[in-house]
């Protein structure tokens, strides 16, 4: 999973984000049995979505010929990794939630929002788990009836961006659910795991919206199936102190990465860029440059954090290696 990381400089900014978290699970959301996934007619296109942790994520049924989903999130415990088609519109390609877990959340349309709700709106989210449905990752592998088999140059990517009182961030976060884009065919990829997605350089938000875009595009619109999946939705209970409007101080990627990392870095105020794993010991650590390649390739796979420091005051940022 490839994603593009703006970090904002807590040495510029004045950034701060305490630890207070909650968690979205969904696993305390309650299913008839096991292979099920949520279904709510009682109110034909309207909202009918459901709470979890501090959000709420909506979702539309329609009632017509049917009855069928129109957009918005369901949460599931289905466990079909392999079949393919609209049939199985409510399963993960992991086969399980994050951790593994019993439920996960689905979520079908080209765009979809979800609010914040109590203590953390206008807070930051942390970021949350990300896979693809067994839908969309079957039709990107081999094609079906509306959609073509991915091939070099193809991609399916999901953008986030933050909102506070309607006005859109500046910045948004996007990663990769499939992408065809390397030179070396070999590191192509559609996302069969979970995977984090950092949400924190969107700052303090009420709400957000997450977009899909993908290269297969008809006269209709997308062809790719509109579907994703995600776990662990993470909001924290503290703001983000921004004091100035300072650009961003680094870029970080390709995130994963496989052999290289590269950080552009754009804050000279940097005296040192360190690599440590999540158990908090040192990796590496490199001399401060416009642009830095730090070798990945040795190094266990699993998610890292890259640490920048100067002036007494530290920014991080995660990467996963691949």
């Amino acid at each position: 999973m490839r994603t593009s990381t703006l970090l904002f400089s807590a040495l510029l900014l004045g950034t701060t984000a305490l630890k207070a978290q909650t968690v979205a699970t969904f696993d305390d959301l309650t299913l008839p049995h096991a292979d099920t996934f949520y279904v709510n007619y009682s109110a034909s296109g309207t909202d009918v979505g459901f709470n979890d942790g501090l959000a709420h994520f909506p979702c539309v049924y329609d009632t017509s010929f049917g009855g069928f989903w129109t957009s918005g999130f369901a949460y599931s415990n289905m466990r079909d990794s392999v079949t393919s088609g609209f049939g199985n519109q409510y399963a993960a390609k992991t086969d399980t939630g994050c951790g593994p877990s019993a439920n996960y959340a689905v979520a079908y349309g080209e765009t979809n929002y979800v609010t914040l709700r109590g203590s953390a709106v206008g807070k930051p989210v942390a970021g949350f788990y990300l896979t693809n449905s067994t839908y969309a990752a079957n039709s990107m592998r081999d094609g079906d009836f509306f959609a073509r088999k991915f091939h070099n140059g193809d991609w399916f990517k999901l953008t986030v961006r933050g909102y506070m009182h309607g006005i859109a961030s500046v910045d948004s976060v996007t990663t990769y659910l499939a992408d065809y884009l390397f030179p070396d065919t070999s590191m192509n990829y559609i996302l069969r795991t979970w995977q984090w997605v950092d949400l924190l350089p969107l700052g303090n938000v009420d709400s957000i919206s997450l977009t899909l875009s993908s290269t297969d595009n008809g006269s209709f619109g997308m062809n790719t199936p509109a579907y994703f999946c995600i776990d662990n939705f993470t909001t924290q209970e503290s703001s983000l102190a921004v004091h100035s409007t300072q650009a961003a101080m680094a870029k970080v990627y390709p995130n994963p990465a496989k052999d290289l990392l590269y950080v552009d870095l754009n804050d000279n105020s940097i005296q040192t860029v360190t690599v440590l794993n999540m158990a908090g010991q040192v990796i590496g650590t490199y001399a401060p440059s416009s642009h830095i390649e730090i070798n990945t390739s040795s190094l266990p796979v699993g998610i890292y954090v890259l640490q920048m420091t100067g002036n007494g005051k530290t920014a991080t940022a995660k990467f996963i290696k691949q």
